[in-house]
This record gives C-alpha cells, sequence and structure tokens, in this order.
C-alpha cells in the first residue's frame, strides 16, 4: 500500500465573522453544516476549480466529509471539511474554501472559521472538549497561532484547546 505524504494544511482565516460575511456588501448570512453527498461530489472537481480530491476523500471510512452551505441555499457549497473522530479530540484533515471564496475576488469571508468553528463544535459533541488538531505548513505555523488562537504543539502538530474553542464556537454558531 502506497504511503500517502501529509504535506500540512494551509488554510487562511480570511476574518473571523459571524457567519459568512458577503464582501461587497458587509451582509452576513447564517449557515449550516452538514454531511457531502456522493451527487454533490460532481461539483467539487479539480475541473469545477476544487484542489483537493474530495470523492478520494469521502471514501476514507474513518473519516467524515461536512460542506458549508448558506441556511436555505443548501445547493451551492461555500466550502469543505475532512474531520475524523478520535478517541480524545477531532482531527481536521483537509479544509477548503470554493474556489470563489478563494483569493482577492472572493465573495465571502469567513468560511474557513466557519469550518474551524463546525469541527469544535463536533469535539464538545463526541466528548473531546472541543480540542481539534491537525498540521500546518511550516510557514503558516504563527499565522493559526495568531489567527485562531492555535497552540503549536511541535513539528507542525497544531492544537485548539476548549478556551479557543469554545470563543470559536460562540462567534460562529
Amino acid at each position: 500500500m502506497k504511503k500517502q505524504k501529509n504535506i500540512g494544511l494551509d488554510f487562511v482565516i480570511d476574518k473571523l465573522t459571524n457567519s459568512i460575511e458577503n464582501v461587497n456588501s458587509g451582509d452576513s448570512f447564517p449557515t449550516e453544516v452538514s454531511l457531502l453527498t456522493q451527487i454533490e461530489l460532481k461539483s467539487t472537481t479539480k475541473k469545477n476549480g476544487w484542489q483537493f480530491n474530495w470523492a478520494k476523500e469521502i471514501k476514507v471510512p474513518e473519516r467524515d466529509i461536512f460542506k458549508l452551505t448558506i441556511v436555505n441555499n443548501p445547493n451551492i457549497i461555500q466550502g469543505i471539511v475532512s474531520l475524523e473522530v478520535k478517541a480524545d479530540h477531532v482531527y481536521m484533515h483537509l479544509i477548503e474554501s470554493a474556489p470563489f471564496n478563494i483569493g482577492k475576488n472572493k465573495t465571502y469571508y469567513g468560511v474557513p472559521g466557519n469550518l474551524v468553528a463546525y469541527a469544535c463544535k463536533l469535539s464538545f459533541q463526541r466528548g473531546g472538549e472541543g480540542y481539534v488538531s491537525f498540521i500546518a505548513k511550516t510557514q503558516l505555523i504563527e499565522y493559526y497561532i495568531t489567527s485562531l488562537g492555535a497552540v503549536h504543539f511541535g513539528g507542525h502538530l497544531m492544537v485548539i484547546n476548549t478556551e479557543t474553542a469554545l470563543k470559536l464556537i460562540n462567534k460562529y454558531f
């Protein structure tokens, strides 16, 4: 079996918002997080501008793939996250904003923060006291400490603790 190389996450917390916020108007929109379905995978391909192979990710049995959508607009996926519930925390494998939410011409602020907050919420629901861990790219370690309040645990490992998780959850949910 081919060993998968772990390259680290490189998501950008553009702004911690109270949901997601339209870049142009400043309007906030309530969001919901739900499981990504097989049918929805057709719209999350590299051909459609997505970076990760979500069809491959959804096949890993211990991982759950969640999508972020605006309430009453479930057909437009704003972002996706791959989470694995461990015995004492939630591990974040991948996280990605929709192609139209990346770069200087993005439509909405707050998508990555919203998905990370959901991971924290899931951790509380599953007995992990809000703890979330992920592997960060070297150049982003300090950034995640500053933007998310994550703790650097050594190497590339980042951890969001209970106190920080509560702040994120209260901001988004």
